[in-house]
């Protein structure tokens, strides 16, 4: 082949490659599977656009303080990268905080605020069937650091009546298991059984996913750091996935010194705590297709 020819080929296959978006060393990662809830937030995304149902990707009414709103409890972290699911161009992360006024109804042990998918219905949810998986991308925040003396939910399905969870994601001292490390993130069964961990990272993104298998009664989990690709950390475990309900994600911090945690207990005044959270959307696993 003509050399000039070898180098005009080349040169067009150079500017025909993909294009990488800025802050990421690497391309962000694909979703392969067919998205069923999107939770990555927009670029243009402003915080007022969490109060409404017309502008909102999540639930404006539920889980928060009675009396204030979504955009006063969601921040816009500066200075953080995208996480491994988003695209810097078209996502930006968020972070969800709690305050002395996240209060939920009248669950004053609690301090809680957890989104909601918008559709995601407490009965008969797409999200409650088949084979689905959750994923999430989390970032400790300094400025915000949780107190790990603390049980915290972090990322959950509540069943839909309310009486339990068919996993949960979470972190600092899980009440009544004090023989598990505090300072790692958990994926406990529908038990309370710690089913996998790993430690927190105070500098980088850690990724997540859960696959929930409706039809067999299985959970399974996915994780990395950084930009780097999903990898299976559990096998299919046994897990009571019945009871529908809806995944929160957000923060929801357990008192101390009470047996009962929902109504009584302590939380510490002028409470300033809060995640970043990135990469989040639920995709249909049906052929187990996943994304990593």
């Amino acid at each position: 082949m003509h050399h000039s020819l070898l180098l005009s080929l080349l040169a067009t296959t150079v500017l025909a490659g993909p294009r990488r978006p800025h802050g990421h060393a690497i391309a962000p990662g694909e979703i392969k599977c067919p998205l069923v809830f999107d939770g990555r937030v927009e670029t243009t995304t402003q915080l007022s656009d969490f109060d409404s149902y017309g502008t909102s990707i999540f639930n404006p009414d539920y889980v928060k303080g009675n009396d204030i709103k979504w955009s006063q409890i969601i921040k816009f972290p500066t200075g953080v990268n995208t996480s491994r699911f988003d695209d810097s161009e078209l996502h930006k992360p968020f972070e969800v905080t709690i305050s002395d006024q996240s209060i939920f109804q009248q669950q004053k042990g609690f301090r809680r605020a957890g989104l909601q998918f918008q559709g995601d219905t407490n009965s008969g949810s797409p999200g409650s069937s088949g084979i689905k998986t959750l994923h999430f991308s989390v970032k400790w925040d300094a400025q915000r650091a949780f107190n790990l003396s603390h049980e915290y939910l972090n990322v959950w399905h509540e069943a839909g009546d309310y009486s339990s969870n068919q996993f949960n994601f979470q972190a600092g001292a899980i009440i009544g298991q004090s023989g598990l490390a505090r300072d790692t993130w958990k994926v406990l069964d529908r038990r309370n059984k710690q089913i996998w961990s790993t430690p927190i990272l105070r500098n980088e993104w850690q990724n997540f996913a859960i696959t929930l298998n409706f039809q067999r009664n299985t959970l399974r989990v996915y994780y990395s750091k950084g930009d780097e690709p999903l990898k299976s950390v559990t096998n299919a475990v046994s897990n009571d996935n019945s009871g529908q309900g809806q995944y929160q994600i957000g923060i929801l911090k357990k008192p101390t010194g009470t047996s009962d945690v929902v109504n009584s207990g302590y939380q510490q005044r002028n409470l300033n705590e809060g995640l970043i959270y990135g990469g989040l959307f639920l995709e249909d696993s049906a052929n187990d297709c996943i994304s990593l």
